[in-house]
């Protein structure tokens, strides 16, 4: 029977290890270990990024090890350089409290908060914020060499763009004490996270054993693992794109949206999300990606969105999908138009709200489509030329109006 370490390797969660073989064996041993992810509320939401992470902790939490989500109230309001050309746009400490709560509500989504191995979600202002500017740097800047932080890649690309600043340097220093203050409060062995927090983490167990050694201590080896960062096929990063961020929160990024994403996927995507996003079995998610990559790209948008938005949403939005790409395997186009939400409060007929969609010739045209059940709105036939188009219809903000085979336009209300 496989270990929890080599599930995790093999399902290609494994990137970066501070000592693989310590890690294998604090992991694949019969003593649950506590270990945590750190979450900065930068944003009211959490983007699919974070979510990756998440799963990682969904899947120790199942194998009996026990989580900690340290939601960073303290560090948000820093600001992490790393990956950044130009520092962060700081956050009002009132602007950092609501992206707190709404933040905090959302991790309870896909991790165990009750039963016999809840998760832990601690706030790390609870612990930074107390300690004054000079009781930290005496117990915690000492032990930072800043040749050493400039060295490493999320200063160093910073400090040649010519706009590294003191408040910055001060996050990676806030981050290993989290580290070292969940170990000596909560047992805490082990920190995950994405590969773009590698020198923070270490940071962190660099800071414990620095510590260990001043106060002449037995080195606590404190360890971290990172995953890999969620990168398409042609380099770009998944959770922050150009072209937009994909948010697991549907007031943010619509379930359809999220779905038409994953379905939209690379073919040589697929293997690994379906590793990440699903519980097939490896050998079976071979099996599928070689018999039919088109079917298994459909299993995987359909799981993934499951996860993030539940099995009865997952649905609704297949069956939609189903009607777009229903043209011999082959994707259509779906413009999306913006609209005003009080378009609806006064319930306009249907034909009205047709008419919007710049699809369809005339109001005549129209009617005689409705009557031969050639108009769908979010995947159900139009019935009547007499219907009112009402708030309560709209699925995520939404109508997905269907013309006929092939003609589809996305109504969005805002």
């Amino acid at each position: 029977m496989k270990k929890t370490f080599e599930i995790l390797k093999e399902r290609g969660y494994v990137y970066q290890a501070t000592n693989e073989e310590k890690i294998k064996e604090m992991l694949n041993s019969d003593s649950p270990k506590t270990f945590y992810l750190g979450i900065d509320p930068t944003a009211d939401s959490l983007h699919i990024g974070h979510f990756f992470a998440l799963t990682l902790v969904r899947r120790l939490q199942k194998m009996g090890h026990h989580p900690i989500i340290v939601v960073g109230g303290a560090t948000a309001l820093i600001g992490d350089p790393t990956g950044k050309k130009d520092m962060r746009k700081m956050l009002t400490k009132e602007q950092v409290e609501h992206n707190k709560r709404e933040v905090k509500e959302l991790v309870k989504k896909f991790v165990e908060v009750d039963g016999d191995n809840p998760a832990l979600i601690l706030d790390n202002s609870e612990w930074i914020n107390p300690e004054s500017y000079i009781d930290f740097m005496r117990k915690i800047g000492v032990h930072f060499n800043v040749n050493k932080m400039l060295a490493t890649d999320c200063y160093k690309n910073r400090l040649e763009e010519g706009g590294l600043t003191f408040l910055e340097m001060g996050y990676m220093l806030m981050q290993a004490y989290d580290f070292v203050y969940l170990n000596e409060h909560y047992g805490c062995t082990l920190e995950i996270g994405g590969s773009d927090q590698w020198a923070n983490m270490v940071a962190g167990v660099e800071l414990a054993r620095k510590m260990d050694f001043a106060n002449g201590k037995v080195d606590r080896e404190l360890q971290a693992i990172t995953c890999p960062l969620l990168v398409k096929a042609d380099g770009e990063k998944m959770g922050k794109t150009a072209s937009g961020t994909l948010w697991v929160s549907r007031e943010k990024t619509t379930v359809y949206d999220f779905y038409q994403m994953f379905i939209n996927s690379y073919d040589e995507d697929v293997e690994r999300l379906l590793s990440f996003f699903s519980d097939y079995e490896v050998e079976d998610i071979k099996k599928m990606c070689q018999e039919d990559i088109r079917n298994a790209k459909k299993i995987m948008a359909y799981e993934v969105t499951k996860l993030v938005h539940g099995e009865e949403e997952a649905l609704k939005v297949k069956k939609a999908s189903e009607d777009i790409f229903s043209n011999k395997g082959n994707s259509l186009d779906t413009k999306a138009i913006n609209l005003a939400k009080d378009i609806l409060k006064d319930k306009p007929n249907v034909i009205d709200i047709l008419m919007l969609t710049e699809i369809f010739e005339s109001k005549s045209e129209a009617r005689r489509l409705i009557l031969q059940n050639g108009v769908s709105i979010n995947g159900e036939k139009v019935s009547s030329i007499d219907l009112e188009i009402t708030l309560d219809m709209l699925q995520d903000n939404t109508l997905l109006i269907q013309k006929g085979k092939k003609n589809f336009i996305k109504l969005v209300f805002n």
